[in-house]
Parts: structure tokens; sequence; C-alpha cells
């Protein structure tokens, strides 16, 4: 690791709040212009006695082609051929050295499996697919699985790394992965990881949330990951959870629906959403009144081309509490039939907070005294903070104006220090 990414790595910690082709042939070609000597191997697990066929298990002969993939440091690209694969305990990717002992893992490598399902029988909880780094791992791509959970069994596809320095999983990608009807998140990834993508995975009716992303329980910072046209629907609590006050993560053209709670829970801010849409979320709720936002959001966040639509029990978009600040460019939320009076946000924040709403439409609530810029919204023109705590008080060279609690405007040369402050003007 370099000097500038581990300061980079550490900035992030203090903050507040290799895509791969389609087929293995494709992502063999690209091998060469990776870190390591030689060429990547390609190997295939019907060679350690895979059968596909949904009756045999599985389990020790791909848990003996994964071990055999994920040799350091000439690891190699696991092709499983397209059949249902049984399996009955969870298949570990766990690169070690010849000797045994955990190796890095700094080649292009991992699994291409179109057409194969792993067909959970795991009954106890534990995970279907773990990849638990004690080293470095890098250039590792997860592609065209289909894991169909038990209900019985734990997360999907689980990702740890949780170090606090000299241990990462980077450069990695998900692509074109199914996870359905797990016991626990479809996709959960925790600590040392960045630098990562994920696209075009659906993410469906697991009993926890479609994707968890966080920080280390006990360290590691989880950093960079692009989220690109994922689907997250029906699960269980949450389409995606972002905890431990990890950020860092973007999400482009991804739908999140019917889930049972929020589309998206993010805690500590989120980078980016773009062109991501949210509808009928809270199925748990009991009705549209005790319903809730597609997202929930404290701290900031930058909002493009996002909409919400509800027929049910989503409300509006967003639910935030602003502790930064929040962008959102032509936004919309709505809804018909039950849900004709969903809107697009509620907003609350921090006195230092500023949120600006530039083109959207939908219905805007303020709670607390708090107020954002709304410019070209749908009565046009531009509707400045109206409250003398407000951030976006129109403001005319060093003057301050706002409507005070009597209906009248008022006005002071610099910020007001109360509602009664500075000079009415007009007749009362």
């Amino acid at each position: 690791m370099s000097g500038p990414r581990l300061a980079r790595r550490h900035l992030l910690a203090a903050a507040p709040g290799l895509a791969a082709g389609a087929w293995a042939g494709a992502a063999l070609a690209r091998a060469d212009d990776m870190p390591g000597k030689g060429r990547s191997r390609l190997i295939s697990a019907h060679d350690f006695g895979a059968v596909g066929d949904g009756v045999a298990d599985d389990t020790r002969a791909l848990q003996a082609a994964i071990d055999a993939a994920f040799v350091s440091p000439d690891a190699a690209i696991l092709s499983i051929r397209p059949g249902t694969y049984k399996v009955t305990r969870t298949l570990r990717i766990a690169p070690r050295g010849r000797d045994g002992k955990p190796g890095h893992v700094t080649r292009l490598s991992g699994i291409v499996a179109h057409g194969a399902r792993l067909a959970s029988q795991i009954d106890n909880g534990g995970n279907v697919i773990e990849l638990v780094s004690d080293s470095t791992v890098r250039f590792v791509v997860l592609e065209g699985l289909d894991i169909r959970g038990s209900g019985r069994d734990g997360h999907g596809i689980y990702m740890e790394c949780e170090h606090k320095g000299g241990k990462y999983i980077y450069n990695f990608c998900l692509r074109d992965i199914v996870v359905q009807n797990c016991g626990g998140d479809g996709c959960r990834m925790l600590g040392n990881i960045f630098e990562g993508q994920v696209l075009n995975c659906y993410l469906r009716d697991n009993r926890g949330n479609g994707m968890t992303l966080g920080h280390g329980d006990r360290g590691g910072i989880l950093s960079a990951i692009h989220v690109f046209g994922c689907v997250f629907g029906q699960n269980g609590v949450h389409g995606v959870a972002m905890i431990n006050k990890c950020y860092d993560v973007s999400f482009f053209g991804c739908y999140f629906l019917l889930n049972k709670k929020f589309g998206l829970d993010a805690g500590n801010g989120v980078t980016l959403l773009s062109h991501c849409g949210f509808e009928n979320n809270h199925e748990g709720a009991p009705d549209f009144e005790r319903g809730d936002a597609g997202m929930r959001l404290q701290g900031f966040a930058t909002l493009v081309a996002c909409t919400a639509y509800s027929m049910f029990k989503q409300t509006r978009l967003l639910r935030a509490f602003v502790a930064g600040r929040l962008t959102m460019v032509g936004c919309s939320g709505s809804g018909g039939g039950r849900a004709k009076a969903a809107s697009l946000a509620k907003l609350a924040g921090s006195s230092a907070a500023n949120a600006i709403l530039v083109g959207c439409t939908g219905a805007v609530a303020y709670a607390d005294g708090f107020e954002g810029l709304e410019i070209g919204g749908p009565g046009g023109g531009v509707r400045f903070g109206a409250d003398w705590r407000s951030r976006n008080l129109m403001q005319l060279g060093d003057y301050r104006l706002w409507v005070a609690r009597d209906g009248r405007l008022r006005i002071k040369k610099g910020r007001p220090g109360a509602d009664d402050d500075g000079t009415p003007i007009g007749s009362a």
C-alpha cells in the first residue's frame, strides 16, 4: 500500500459522518495487465467433482475448487458450469500460501459462474459464501452467481476484513449476482473494504437487509464503494443499510422497492445517489400514516435525479437530519391511491447545516426551524428561509431579511440573534 493511499484511509477514518468481463476468457485476457508474475490460471469446479444436478451435495467439491483457486501467489479464475449445486455448509474463500498460512492475492482471480445456482440447504445460520481476509486481497471478481437461500442460513455473501491496518480487500467486483431468500442479508461487507464495484446485482427477498455496508466492528474503514444498476427489493428489513458510521458509498441507477423498512438507511451520510428510484417501501408499516420515507439520512448527501413513488405506505423520498450539506437536484416525490399525499422530503438539521434543492418537485416539510434553499421548485422562483435561525435567509449585501413570528418582515446588518432582532420593514 502506498503512502498516499494510507493517508486517505486515515482521513476517512477521522471524517464525520475491476470491473470484470462477462466471461472467464475475457477476464483472463486482461490478467497480464495486473500485478503479479505469469498468467492467471483457469480451473473448473467439475474437475473437483462438482455435479450441479441439484441432488448431489456439491459442498465438498466446490470448497476444494475454491481452495485450489485462491492459492497465493498464483490465484486462479474458478469456472462453475451452469447447473444447480446443493450446498450444505459455508463455502469459504480464504487465500492461503502453499505453506497454509494466510497469503496475499494481488492478481486477477475469482469465481465466474453464469448459469450456476447455489441452492443453500444450510440450516444453522451459516453464511453461503464467505471471504474473510487475514491478508491483502486485490482484483477478486465474483460474477454470475445465483444464490438461493434456505431461509435458515445467514448472509448470502459475507465479506470481512476487520483490521486496523495492513490487511485489505480492495479493487474487487461483484457482478451479475442474484441473492434471494437468505436468512440474513443478501450481501454484507465490513471493515477494510474499499475501491470496489457492485454491478447489476439483484438482492431480494432476504430476511435481513438486501445489502449491509459498514466500518468494521473491531477495526477497518469501508470506503469508495460504487454500486451500479442494482435492485434491492422485498427484503425483511432495509434495502441497504449503511452502519458503523460508514458513508463513502455511491449509488448509480439503483432501485429500492417493497422493503419492510427503508429502501436506504444511511445513518452517517452517503456520498452520492444518482438516478435512483424508491417505490413502495415500508411494507411492514400498518398504513400510510405510520409509514416513512424511502430513504432515511443523518449527515450529508448529494441526490441527483432521484425519484420516489408510492401507492401504499412510503410517505416521501427522503427524511433527513442534515449535519453537513444536503444537495438535491432534479429529484421528485409523489404518490397515488392511499399514498396520494406522498411528498418529496421532510428535513431537519443542525444550526451549521445547509440544504439546497434545485429543480425538485414534491412538497418539502421542515422541522425545528431548519429551512433549505429551494430554487425552481413547484412554485417557481427561489424560496429562501423565513425563520431567523435559517442558514438560507435572503441576503442583500451584509443585510439579512426574515419573517418574524408576528408576520412582519425584518432586516438586520449581519446575522440576527433573535426573532425580534433588527428593524421591521413596512407598517404593522
